[in-house]
């Protein structure tokens, strides 16, 4: 059987600020600009998810999107979705909220979550021009 690669793509919005707590204010000011205001700032993140694996010979499905929808609203949705990364996000407790980052816990949240299929890669789309993918490499 061919291997075919399904993807399910979710939209949302969470604030966030990059500040490592290890370097001095004017560092952080330095490096990371103005993802760095105290105050926070805000992304409206494109999530994209793809799920490899063989078709089932009695369904035609890798997995079926519907659960794969359910499964991403349980696990990153109903937590990320106008949330605070910094604060209010389980999964990114301790972790510098950059995207790379966020993508790799993603990953973390979903990998052995799927009903059917191999996660293949989560990709993190932050701005029109900013993304990042993951492949559990």
């Amino acid at each position: 059987m061919p291997t075919v690669y399904v993807t399910r793509k979710v939209r949302f919005n969470a604030a966030h600020r990059l500040h490592n707590p290890e370097r001095s204010d004017e560092w952080n000011r330095a490096t990371f600009g103005k993802c760095n205001n105290p105050n926070w700032h805000g992304h409206n993140y494109t999530l994209e998810v793809t799920v490899a694996g063989e078709p089932d010979p009695e369904t035609g499905f890798v997995i079926d999107l519907s659960r794969l929808k359910r499964l991403l609203e349980e696990k990153i949705l109903s937590k990320c979705d106008h949330a605070n990364l910094n604060l209010d996000v389980d999964f990114m407790r301790g972790l510098l909220p950059s995207t790379e980052n966020f993508a790799v816990a993603i990953w973390g949240e979903l990998v052995d979550a799927l009903p059917a299929g191999r996660l293949h890669s989560v990709r993190l789309i932050e701005t029109e021009n900013n993304s990042v993918e993951y492949r559990g490499e």
